[in-house]
């Protein structure tokens, strides 16, 4: 997410051209179609429990079936309330956040929204702090009070980006008397108050969804239904969308689909700045291979990003060479100044100094997917052409992908990474803080005090100077390369209506506003 976006939306079917968020609006048909939008996708949905899942599929899915107190805005980066009245920090500490509950509110079930199911979603999440579920976004949240219609949330340390990780698929409010307290809940039944129900789930398959009647919150209007299909491989999303399987696709394309995508009559396609990044990992557990500095050093002295970003990518993303992207605050290139030019000698050099033996012998962990096996084979042979490393290449389904990084079993992986919310805390507290969702095994107390030192700020530019200093140590410490970021795209058939509202740099997924013309 961006704290400023930047959109550009080409239709092709001679209606209108705009530019910015919400720049068009088609008056809709007289026919009133009323059966479901077909939405293709790669990002699948690895659990339906929000204490279960920190992944884009997922927290995609609940933005529609569960609500948070707060949400955003299309094109906003400041969160307004949804399932609240109303949310402020109490003092000047930036300590204890505090939120009313809407009175009118109740889950699609029919049973009330209280604020205990507010607590009871929170501290049930911390609770059961699952390796992959979104306990590492808070913490600084050391616990949660509910009187009446008021929650109130006690903070260890100041944390002005608290409302923002609120609005996030982490703050999904869940009926406390339909998930159990201390597990996650199994099978697929969801029980949110979101303005979506979910009807019919076919695992890795599809998800049906149907307007919720009794939703109130921020949202103004709902759409028809929807159905979401998931495909596993991004070429097989790209077959769908040609046989006309569906009338939307969002995340991923192959990139060699949209450089040379043939725009006919009929196709809209939204192509928006993202924030979207991808970073090559390091598991820096002692006893593993890339767990000695010098050797994440070669790494990183190593890589060609141009070469990457033009042969895996077909230029459809931008070489990285920071933790934060272009775009929001503190964004700086310390990889860059480090090593402006790839270097086989510098990498060289740095291991002998450190005594290394080489070749250098490590696994190589990637999901299952044509382009990230092409970005995977063009990493592995820029390494191994200097001699100096050996690269084991595993390519692993993405939800065992998830659980395996987790536990350690590969040296380096790649993973792309979505902002959680429109601000830099995004991309460093969660990436490289200590216990962080890489699950790398890293921790440095000077990049802690850092972010710490960034979260005191309500005015986020003020944050500018710590967000570089911590760059600047993770581009001498390596925990990660950052490799690209990349351009966001929505393919939609004319009749669809909507469709820009699946990528405004917030996070939301906004299937709601699809429609038929």
């Amino acid at each position: 997410m961006r704290s400023t976006v930047r959109l550009r939306i080409l239709i092709m079917c001679g209606v209108l051209v705009a530019a910015g968020v919400g720049g068009w609006q088609l008056l809709p048909s007289d026919e009133g179609r009323t059966d479901p939008i077909s939405v293709g996708t790669t990002d699948a949905i690895t659990s339906l429990d929000p204490a279960g899942a920190y992944d884009a599929g997922s927290w995609a899915m609940y933005s529609n079936i569960f609500q948070s107190l707060m949400t955003f805005k299309p094109g906003f980066t400041t969160p307004v309330p949804d399932a609240a009245e109303s949310c402020k920090f109490v003092g000047s500490r930036l300590t204890t956040y505090q939120c009313t509950l809407r009175d009118d509110l109740s889950f699609a079930n029919g049973r009330k929204v209280t604020a205990e199911d507010v607590k009871y979603s929170f501290e049930r999440m911390l609770r059961i702090k699952t390796d992959v579920g979104p306990k590492a976004l808070f913490p600084t949240l050391k616990s949660i009070t509910s009187q009446d219609r008021k929650v109130t949330f006690h903070l260890s340390g100041r944390d002005a980006t608290f409302p923002l990780k609120v609005a996030t698929g982490a703050g999904s409010i869940v009926d406390k008397d339909q998930y159990p307290a201390d597990k996650l809940r199994t099978g697929f039944g969801v029980d949110g108050s979101g303005p979506y129900v979910l009807k019919e789930y076919k695992e890795g398959e599809s998800a049906r969804l149907e307007p919720n009647p009794k939703y109130k919150g921020a949202i103004t209007r709902t759409g028809g239904p929807v159905v979401v299909k998931y495909y596993g491989q991004s070429a097989e999303l790209a077959d769908a969308w040609k046989a006309k399987d569906v009338q939307v696709t969002h995340r991923q394309l192959p990139p060699d689909f949209i450089s040379t995508l043939d725009v006919k009559d009929g196709t809209r396609v939204t192509e928006a700045e993202s924030a979207e990044i991808r970073n090559l990992n390091f598991n820096v557990r002692p006893g593993r291979p890339l767990a000695d500095k010098a050797v994440r050093q070669a790494v990183a002295a190593v890589l060609d990003r141009p070469a990457i970003t033009t042969g895996a990518y077909k230029d459809t993303v931008e070489p990285l060479y920071s933790l934060i992207p272009q775009g929001f605050v503190g964004h700086s290139t310390a990889f860059f100044d480090a090593d402006p030019m790839p270097s086989a000698k510098k990498a060289k050099k740095l291991l002998k100094d450190a005594g290394v033996a080489t070749p250098v012998k490590f696994t190589f962990g990637y999901r299952a997917d044509a382009t990230y096996g092409a970005e995977t084979a063009e990493i592995k042979r820029q390494l191994e052409a200097t001699g100096l490393f050996e690269v084991e290449a595993v390519e692993v389904k993405w939800t065992e992908f998830q659980k395996e990084y987790a536990k350690g079993t590969y040296d380096a992986y790649t993973v792309g990474w979505l902002p959680d919310f429109p601000d830099s805390d995004s991309f460093t507290a969660p990436l490289v803080g200590t216990g962080n969702t890489l699950h790398n095994g890293f921790s440095s107390r000077r990049i802690d005090a850092l972010i710490a030192s960034t979260q005191q700020y309500s005015d986020r530019s003020q944050a500018a100077t710590d967000f570089k200093a911590i760059q600047d140590e993770v581009a001498e410490d390596v925990p990660l390369v950052p490799l690209w970021q990349k351009r966001d795209y929505v393919l939609a058939e004319e009749a669809v209506d909507g469709s820009q509202y699946l990528t405004d740099g917030t996070g939301i997924w906004r299937l709601w506003e699809l429609d038929w013309i």
